[in-house]
């Protein structure tokens, strides 16, 4: 099958694309070193990030700043990799490390004060009972990329106007523009996107004032708006006035700032890529090429659950967008700051592989992890940690991981979901309480907010937009009144044998073939009957270990676990083995703790099995052991496997012989025993 020959060496197209953090003493040998080692561990594409520790003498946009980038593009052209160029020294984007600003103050962040009484040089925006609404420069900063230059340090780079066109045009022309004039001949090659980082329009570090531009009290006027009763602003209370102003001013920051640098990025070749500052604003997504979100700071984690709050629709944001708009990708910039307990460096592989699923199961096909450093010398390594890729316990074994996030990738590109349910939503108001019984009940959903409500029609009680039609509606009672609001008409994605609130669908054609996604978010195995809406037989996937085989009828689904289940026609499933029955799992042997090496993070246990002819003429015989955090297993001296998560699971058969056998288990744990705070590792 077409399918299964792509997923299992799924190409370079897939391949994650990490933050690379340049942010230390650079050298254009250890550049070409580090792409090198990247690509020998299965990941062939970076995003060249400016970062907080980059040599105090290697200026941002300077000559031997383009130098290095130079360099790693070269490299990157020669390894067959891709390119995806950051557009800020830092974040929030649209400053140039504040070179916007440097001999144009006017061309700074402003924003909309309530004060007692107006100073020289504010603007009078409204006279009220509580104050006098002024606009003023809001003396915003955002991160840069020297120790000096950090949030409150004396030069923290000055934000930008992102409201106003002619900022909005030096920032284009010092960074875009810029990059264009030296590496053109990259542009469309190998290098894929500009990324754009979570603009703020007030810049960061301000005291209590709301976005602002000179010239919006007249924008907003002739929206219709009443400035005094913006007030309501400094009291977290909403009004008609409100809510205008925060309409008025979204339209204003996608035509201005995401408008902009969309048309900038098409017609040089490019892709915008990327993320706004929040993970519901689903109407900016529309300005991307790539559409993108940032999974951080553990708004979504498995303590959380993924289904609560605003954040929790990020991953469907960004992929419905895409799919409205047509988009083959979506992103997410994921990981980042993402440890335990606010515990530097705790990030176990479990929590990842959670985040990986929770993303894949909602459509996001790009993963952009957050994120591999140069160098994690001194305060680096305290800077946004954990590094997810080479400087973390996992490295030697990345090529497992980076080949899942390709699967993940490869497997949700160019998939044609299969919904029947759509939801109505406005921007910023993805109503996660409303679609938290959809994920529970496996009823495939898509968002269909305000900017395309106008492309809607109702036809025999079904709301058809863009080519799709819905069975049923969710939202507003008094839009489109005569489609049907009850989901008794939808077919879920599956049916199981007794409710599986944790269990996680996507239903699509990929390839041709009818495929559905499934994931575990929970903490307890999922086991039940499994009926789907197909009457040919099926096959099943693992895309964790590339092992394919009959389905027959029985979902077990382990905590962590995900799998693929896919239609066959007779002889393809004929061809497929047949599924394995309850694997023999062995009595645990004791093992004994032999060595303890504290600087690595690691102990080494010890302990025998004996194996009869019996047990080698069996089809296998798994281990179970429960350790914290990665697990790797030798047998008379071959290693068997790695496990990343509890219960670490590995089959011994192929290394056992007759008679007494040497086992060797060794555990390494989290690097927060040496970058943070102690936390317990080896065998439970």
């Amino acid at each position: 099958m077409e399918l299964l020959q792509i997923l299992h060496n799924p190409g370079r197209e897939y391949t994650p694309i990490p933050f690379w953090f340049l942010n230390g003493d650079l050298t254009h040998e250890e550049i070409r070193a580090q792409l090198r080692d990247f690509c020998d561990h299965g990941v062939y594409g970076v995003v060249l990030h400016p970062r907080m520790g980059l040599s105090d003498d290697i200026r941002y946009l300077s000559p031997r700043f383009f130098s290095y980038i130079r360099t790693a593009l070269e490299t990157a052209r020669e390894l067959d990799m891709t390119v995806v160029l950051y557009d800020e020294a830092m974040y929030p984007s649209g400053s140039a490390s504040g070179q916007v600003v440097e001999g144009h103050p006017e061309l700074a962040s402003q924003g909309l004060a309530l004060v007692e009484k107006a100073q020289p040089g504010d603007e009078v925006v409204a006279g009220t009972a509580e104050g006098v609404l002024v606009a003023r420069p809001t003396g915003g900063t955002i991160r840069g990329v020297h120790w000096d230059e950090e949030d409150g340090a004396p030069h923290a780079p000055a934000s930008a106007d992102i409201l106003n066109p002619e900022a909005v045009a030096r920032f284009i022309h010092l960074t875009h523009d810029a990059y264009y004039r030296e590496f053109q001949e990259y542009f469309g090659s190998t290098v894929l996107g500009f990324f754009t980082d979570e603009p703020s329009i007030t810049g960061r570090n301000v005291g209590n004032v709301f976005p602002w531009t000179r010239g919006f009290a007249g924008i907003f006027a002739a929206a219709g708006g009443n400035a005094a009763e913006l007030t309501a602003l400094f009291r977290g209370e909403e009004n008609d006035g409100t809510r205008l102003y925060w309409r008025t001013l979204l339209e204003r920051e996608n035509e201005v700032y995401y408008g902009a640098l969309s048309r900038w990025c098409g017609d040089h070749g490019i892709a915008l890529m990327g993320h706004p500052d929040k993970s519901d604003d689903i109407e900016r997504e529309a300005r991307f090429h790539i559409p993108g979100q940032d999974l951080v700071y553990r708004q979504v984690s498995p303590e959380k659950g993924g289904l609560l709050g605003s954040d929790s629709t990020q991953g469907k944001c960004s992929a419905d967008a895409a799919r409205l708009m047509g988009c083959r990708r979506n992103s997410n910039e994921c990981f980042g700051a993402c440890n335990r307990d606010s515990n530097p460096w705790h990030l176990p592989g479990e929590d990842i592989k959670w985040f990986l699923d929770w993303l894949a199961v909602r459509g996001v096909n790009l993963f952009i992890p957050h994120a591999f450093y140069y160098s994690i010398a001194g305060e680096r390594s305290q800077e946004r940690p954990p590094d997810v890729g080479p400087n973390n316990i996992w490295w030697p074994h990345y090529r497992q991981w980076s080949l899942y996030m390709r699967r993940l990738s490869c497997l949700m590109t160019d998939a044609e979901l299969h919904v029947e349910t759509a939801v109505l939503c406005r921007n910023r108001e993805l109503v996660p309480e409303t679609v938290a019984e959809l994920f529970q009940k496996q009823i495939g959903f898509q968002y269909l907010p305000q900017n395309v409500w106008g492309e809607c029609t109702v036809e025999d009680g079904a709301l058809a937009c863009r080519e799709r039609r819905y069975k049923a509606v969710l939202g507003p009672a008094e839009l489109f009144p005569g489609a049907n609001r009850d989901l008794s008409a939808v077919e879920p994605d599956c049916r199981c044998g007794e409710p599986q609130p944790m269990l996680r669908t996507a239903r699509f054609t990929r390839c041709g073939t009818e495929c559905w996604f499934l994931v575990n978010e929970g903490e307890e195995m999922i086991d039940t009957t499994l009926a789907l809406p197909t009457d040919r037989p099926v096959g099943q996937y693992d895309l964790w270990t590339g092992q394919v085989c009959r389905f027959g009828g029985r979902l077990r689904l382990p905590r962590r676990g995900s799998l693929l289940l896919f239609a066959c026609e007779g002889g393809d499933w004929e061809a497929l083995p047949e599924e394995r029955g309850d694997v023999l799992l062995l009595p645990a042997p004791v093992f004994t703790l032999v060595s303890e090496d504290a600087e690595a993070v690691q102990k080494v246990y010890e302990a025998t099995i004996t194996a009869t002819p019996e047990l080698l003429a069996g089809p296998s015989a798994v281990l179970e052991v429960r350790a914290e955090e990665m697990a790797e297993l030798s047998v008379n001296g071959q290693p068997v496997g790695v496990g990343f998560w509890a219960p670490q699971r590995f089959d011994l058969l192929p290394c056992l012989r007759e008679g007494e056998n040497r086992l060797q288990l060794t555990v390494t744990g989290s690097l927060a025993n040496r970058y943070g705070r102690p936390v317990p590792y080896g065998l439970r």
